[in-house]
């Protein structure tokens, strides 16, 4: 099919042909389906000035949203504004282009929730993320009135997280890293220490070493949110998460499959009625694996109680 443009960027005026979202368009796009005056465009913002030979092929499959859904996520609390999950390891938030399979906003739209759009069609109800290997807590706003209300914690902090890790090298003591942070320079994959970068503040707790002692698994409380900022300050002390080969973790153990990190507990000022909640993501198996292997987990149960957590951390920091 063809036609000729309209000025103004290619996905809105390609959209304004084909009867479908935005976020189909982009994917269409993006997938090399359309030509401008016979070159192949893939940039869903190429400027149109008018005029222009417009070609495409309109395939369902590829125009098609979202991937097949053949997972389920566990529900750790829900009502009428927002809803907390328990998101499992190996699962990407939302969509992007690098992205071939269903992620979590995939699984959203696929149970009929209510979501806010204040983050737009591909990231619907998504305030804040976890990256792809980190399993734990997350929360999805239902409405554009608990999402603004939940950015605005995010940026003062009233709503956070305490997250879980297993590291290679126990820590010395409890510690605070105030350590700027910014793309590494050598590695686009990478972030790196960088006195040049957005400031970055991370508390590091000891919880309980490994029986052999060669390892340790610790909680962390962050008072920023920097892309990889726990694994980056934990490489800054030389310390390493289990599974984290991007930073630097090397076993003669196997290959461990995941980053062992996990956002454990989520806590938040409830939208509606103001009420501070907190809620707490049970451990995935893979998780709890290392930990029957490498500790006596007796002792691991009386250091992850939620109420030993925040306590201590209120207590040394």
């Amino acid at each position: 099919m063809e036609f000729i443009s309209k000025n103004g960027r290619l996905d809105k005026v390609l959209q304004a042909n084909i009867n479908t979202t935005r976020n189909q368009i982009s994917n269409f796009i993006r997938s090399g389906n359309v030509k401008v005056d016979g070159k192949i465009v893939t940039k869903c913002g190429y400027k149109l000035y008018g005029g222009e030979k417009i070609e495409y092929e309109k395939k369902e499959a590829q125009i098609k949203n979202s991937y097949e859904v053949d997972f389920d996520i566990d529900r750790l609390y829900e009502d009428e504004d927002i809803l907390i999950l328990n998101k499992p390891p190996f699962l990407t938030v939302h969509s992007a282009p690098s992205v071939k399979e269903a992620t979590l906003v995939d699984w959203l739209k696929s149970q009929n929730i209510s979501l806010s759009t204040i983050s737009g069609e591909e990231r619907h109800g998504i305030v804040h993320r976890i990256d792809k290997q980190t399993s734990g807590a997350l929360v999805i706003a239902k409405n554009n009135t608990a999402h603004l209300a939940l950015s605005k914690q995010l940026e003062d902090k009233s709503m956070g997280r305490y997250y879980l890790a297993i590291v290679d090298t126990p820590l010395k003591d409890n510690i605070i890293v105030e350590k700027s942070i910014a793309r590494n320079r050598n590695n686009r994959l990478k972030m790196a220490i960088d006195e040049k970068g957005r400031s970055a503040k991370s508390a590091f707790l000891k919880l309980i070493t490994s029986t052999n002692e060669k390892n340790e698994l610790i909680a962390v409380k962050l008072y920023s949110g920097r892309t990889h900022q726990i694994r980056v300050h934990l490489s800054s002390l030389s310390r390493h998460i289990l599974g984290d080969d991007l930073y630097g973790f090397k076993s003669k153990e196997g290959k461990i499959k995941r980053v062992m990190l996990h956002a454990y507990i989520l806590y938040l000022i409830h939208p509606r009625t103001g009420k501070k909640i907190y809620v707490k993501a049970p451990l995935f198996d893979d998780f709890k694996e290392i930990l029957n292997t490498k500790f006596i987990m007796e002792k691991v149960y009386e250091k992850i109680d939620t109420d030993y957590i925040i306590d201590s951390f209120n207590t040394h920091f």
